[in-house]
């Protein structure tokens, strides 16, 4: 389903809003929740999945970006509430909404996890960015709370990072183009 294919009817929004705005806001919040829902799961499964001689850092590391994330998914579901749109949070409409592919590394050394999430995050943050851009005029309220979200976003990649960068400041993974191929450069 695209995103023009998931747009709501929006019968009431915001004071100064108009609902046609409302709904091209409403449709790309739903792209960001799909992710941001996304991004804790793929949390919580790298958190189980993690082992190897870095496995307490990065398990206990990611409990807080996994809670994090939650609460920026809450609200950008109840920003969709406020603005007149119905959030779908299921996992069917995710699978079916989503242009990504579902994470692909299982039972892995934590390095290797790092530099495939290193990528998830990459993804998030960019698209969080697009978002940003186009809802500069018609909804500064909503382009704030994207804003703030992109800054605790990057600042869990920066975590991330720090376990894959060389003392040069390259990172490990860098012309990895696969969550696969990531996670093998950053292994070595």
């Amino acid at each position: 389903m695209t995103s023009t294919e998931s747009r709501q009817q929006i019968h009431y929004t915001v004071p100064g809003m108009k609902t046609d705005q409302a709904a091209e806001v409403v449709t790309l919040l739903q792209d960001r929740l799909n992710a941001l829902n996304d991004l804790a799961l793929t949390l919580k499964h790298v958190h189980w999945n993690v082992v190897g001689p870095n496995f307490i850092a990065v398990h206990t590391m990611l409990d807080p970006q996994v809670e994090g994330v939650r609460g920026m998914v809450d609200d950008v579901a109840e920003r969709i509430a406020t603005l007149g749109g119905s959030p779908c949070g299921t996992p069917g409409a995710l699978v079916a909404q989503r242009s990504w592919d579902d994470y692909s590394i299982g039972r892995s050394d934590a390095i290797a996890h790092l530099g495939a999430l290193d990528l998830v995050y990459a993804g998030v943050i960019e698209d969080h960015r697009t978002a940003i851009e186009k809802t500069e005029e018609p909804d500064p309220v909503t382009q704030d709370m994207l804003i703030a979200q992109a800054g605790e976003l990057e600042q869990y990649q920066w975590f991330v990072r720090a376990h894959l960068e060389n003392a040069d400041g390259s990172l490990r993974s860098a012309s990895a183009d696969t969550e696969v191929d990531a996670a093998k450069a950053a292994g070595r």
